[in-house]
């Protein structure tokens, strides 16, 4: 993969390194042989793994001592991440000494002008999707580069290289419209429910930067979008979707066997029948779906395909199992968003029916929980029993009326709580059976450990 930051740059800083879209462009620069510091508000079990890898991390605001921190700063490629705040110290010292300063989704967008990049789009499942498409392309004659917004299980990273490879795989994040940064040589788009509603407005307006996104394609190359999109390109476009007669490719007669999905996938005038999927989940299995089409399209072998799907062991946080006993199951999910947890729980209720399904959730964003209030409601009120945390404000402010509170107030579910960490701890202390689920994309992950101690410990007991 050439790229001309290589021969200009020495040194690379991140403000925000600990993002997981960020520490994989630091990764992927320090191999390059950069040298590669960062600042993050927060040590984290990523940043922690950064250190430990070589990279120099500081937690506090240097303001103006950045200088002494970095003795070529006018020299320096400077990258940070929208959730960086602008009031930041650094930040404002930066642009007062006129350093230019670089989105993440800019140095994404030159990867994708010097490779061939296969993008991933979508306001859902464009994390396990892209890593499904970099392990298939990883483990066939092809190889790749890919630049993930989670940590795949097969890689136990957010960055895959390859030396010889000129295809580059990424995650198009559609927040403050960093996709369109990109230069896709082709695409999957996923979904296009609306979001970031306090980025884009409305979500008209959402769904015009997806129409702006499915333009980029290239002429040569394809877009692959989910059934019932009905964005425009130049480019060739195939449509996919789950028990569809009308889509070009479509993936038919699931059936769960052997804690293994399998399913027939039909392929325009094309059958394979009995693919198997190494990960449960009908999103999942929508998921491979968009991948079989792409490189199928691209021409790589049924074969090679296949053995993809089949090794794929999924990305972490998305549908992941921490305990798997006949009577007692806990999984832990990212789902954020109405549309997510629906597809959660509907394939949590194939997967196991007739168990008692308790969720965990963590609403994320006071603007998504405000926005978004009437399907969260619906959505949650289809488990037997919802144990409710407060509100993740990440980078916002909190709005006046809105809280855990509020949302629990407007469920009809009659098994519904509000709880601390703690006391989320505390109420599954004698929790021997049925599925728990924790949901979220906070900070949730950091109840997943001790509550996995409890839950086994329950079980066998």
């Amino acid at each position: 993969m050439k790229n001309n930051l290589l021969n200009t740059y020495k040194t690379v800083y991140f403000l925000g390194i600990g993002g997981i879209g960020m520490s994989a462009l630091a990764r992927y620069f320090k191999s390059q042989g950069l040298k590669v510091l960062g600042y993050d508000k927060t040590q984290t079990e990523l940043t922690k793994q950064l250190e430990a890898e070589g990279f120099e991390i500081h937690y506090d605001d240097l303001g103006e001592e950045l200088a002494d921190e970095i003795k070529d700063l006018n020299e320096a490629l400077v990258i940070y991440t929208p959730a960086i705040p602008a009031k930041m110290e650094e930040f404002k010292f930066l642009k007062a000494k006129e350093i230019k300063l670089y989105k993440r989704s800019e140095i994404l967008g030159m990867l994708t002008r010097t490779s061939k990049g296969l993008c991933v789009a979508g306001t859902h499942g464009k994390t396990t999707t892209s890593s499904f498409l970099a392990h298939i392309l990883n483990q066939s004659s092809w190889g790749c580069n890919a630049f993930l917004g989670g940590i795949a299980t097969n890689f136990n990273s957010n960055l895959v290289l390859s030396t010889s490879s000129n295809w580059t795989v990424i995650e198009a994040d559609e927040f403050d419209r960093s996709f369109l940064q990109l230069s896709p040589f082709a695409s999957i788009i996923t979904a296009a429910d609306p979001d970031h509603l306090d980025i884009y407005g409305n979500a008209d307006q959402f769904l015009e930067g997806f129409r702006q996104y499915a333009m980029k394609t290239d002429l040569s190359g394809v877009l692959v979008e989910k059934e019932g999109l009905e964005l425009n390109t130049l480019a060739k476009k195939v449509t996919y979707s789950l028990n569809s007669s009308t889509a070009n490719y479509s993936l038919n007669n699931l059936v769960w066997e052997n804690n293994f999905l399998y399913g027939d996938v039909r392929l325009k005038n094309e059958f394979w029948q009995k693919v198997k999927l190494g990960i449960p989940g009908l999103h999942n299995a929508e998921n491979a779906l968009g991948c079989i089409a792409l490189l199928n399209e691209l021409g790589m072998s049924e074969q090679e395909i296949r053995n993809g799907l089949e090794s794929f062991l999924g990305v972490k946080r998305r549908f992941e199992f921490h305990l798997r006993t006949d009577d007692l199951i806990y999984i832990d999910d990212y789902a954020h968003h109405p549309m997510e947890i629906k597809s959660l729980v509907e394939s949590i209720r194939m997967l196991y029916p007739g168990k008692k399904v308790t969720g965990i959730f963590q609403p994320h964003l006071f603007s998504r929980t405000k926005d978004f209030a009437d399907g969260f409601v619906e959505e949650l009120n289809k488990l037997d029993e919802l144990v409710l945390m407060p509100i993740y404000p990440a980078r916002e402010e909190p709005i006046h009326g809105i809280s855990s509170d509020w949302l629990l107030s407007k469920l009809s579910l009659k098994n519904k709580s509000l709880k601390s960490p703690s006391e989320v701890l505390q109420h599954f202390s004698n929790v021997s059976e049925g599925v728990v689920l924790t949901i979220g994309a906070g900070d949730i992950d950091r109840i997943v450990k001790p509550l996995k101690e409890i839950l086994t410990s329950n079980s066998s007991n």
